[in-house]
């Protein structure tokens, strides 16, 4: 026959041993929070301890591109480890913005990448893939770019006004390239057509630089450019300059006008920056944005960026995010006055 033990003996009876067990597993899950945490810390403060992996979604010959070239390289040497530029390019930048918000949060996968992508592209398609604020840290703006609006030098019109006279003339025969649906110069395009009120011919490129070499052949007339990715054939006369896209008249280009000079109110000063995937801790974040400080105030790159036709752009991580999620509806109404679409 089975014998039982009264329950309130057992209870007694136990109740030091599970005391016990409770005590070990509590020590033992504090001794874990330590050393992860330990670990965290020690991982952030070696950091990096591997290359890491700078996301650029444009194609290798555009400002971004060319920005990111000049960036990585500085924080290469100042971070001992190097900073390799990915080029991810496609949708507008959608493809490779939509790969970094997916990476790992640990500071070895970024992103560098352009105004256009971050605050534009959420109003011009139905789905990005990402979503710019809730999937990105801000870590520091790096520069602004020059954009110009350039001709074959066959073509006849020899300004902006000169251009809108014939656009106006034979609407839908002037063809204007652009390095891919969705791109800062394709909408810069579509904006100048709803400001002078005009039609041209939209032709798209898988890149900036291809739209600059046909652009300079001569198989469409004219193209929105960026300074970088446009200067070579600029120089060499292979391209002329009808007007200066940004608010400002460009250090590089003095003596040329800006389009908001024929157009009043137009223009645009493109901004490129490094984010990092959400989550990815402060304490790497902070430091990825002091080596991106210091690569700004080197006069090396200061120089580099200027011989492109860039600017140096400093701010706080925090200005930088404020930045993003301030020029969100200002972007959202000039798209939506622009009338440009896609997918």
């Amino acid at each position: 026959m089975l014998s039982h033990q009264p329950v309130g003996g057992a209870s007694a009876l136990h109740l030091p041993a599970v005391a016990s067990v409770c005590r070990r597993l509590v020590g033992l899950c504090l001794l874990a929070l330590l050393i992860a945490g330990g670990s965290s810390a020690i991982a952030q403060d070696t950091y990096p301890s591997r290359p890491v992996i700078v996301i650029v979604p444009q194609a290798p010959g555009g400002a971004n591109d060319a920005i990111a070239r000049v960036i990585t390289q500085k924080l290469s040497e100042l971070m001992g480890r190097q900073f390799v530029i990915e080029n991810r390019a496609g949708a507008g930048g959608n493809i490779g913005t939509a790969v970094a918000a997916e990476a790992r949060p640990d500071g070895y996968t970024l992103l560098l990448t352009t105004n256009s992508v971050q605050v534009i592209n959420p109003w011009l398609y139905k789905s990005t893939g990402f979503d710019p604020i809730r999937d990105f840290e801000a870590v520091g703006t790096v520069a602004t770019a020059g954009y110009v609006l350039v001709a074959n030098p066959g073509f006849a019109p020899g300004s902006v006004a000169e251009l809108i006279a014939a656009a106006k003339g034979k609407p839908g025969s002037i063809a204007i390239a652009s390095a891919g649906n969705g791109t800062l110069n394709h909408l810069i395009g579509e904006m100048l057509q709803k400001a002078a009120g005009i039609e041209l011919l939209h032709v798209p490129y898988k890149g900036a630089a291809a739209a600059a070499t046909d652009t300079a052949s001569g198989q469409v007339s004219v193209s929105v450019q960026s300074v970088p990715s446009s200067l070579g054939l600029i120089q060499s006369g292979r391209l002329k300059v009808l007007g200066a896209v940004n608010e400002k008249r460009l250090a590089t280009f003095p003596r040329v006008p800006t389009i908001g000079e024929t157009i009043t109110g137009f223009g645009s000063t493109p901004w490129y920056g490094v984010f990092a995937p959400a989550g990815t801790p402060r304490e790497i974040v902070a430091r990825l944005h002091g080596a991106i400080q210091t690569a700004l105030d080197a006069r090396d790159v200061q120089d580099k960026l200027a011989a492109q036709g860039c600017e140096v752009l400093k701010g706080t991580s925090a200005q930088f995010a404020a930045m993003v999620r301030d020029e969100l509806p200002r972007w959202q109404k000039i798209v939506r006055e622009s009338g440009a679409t896609l997918d």
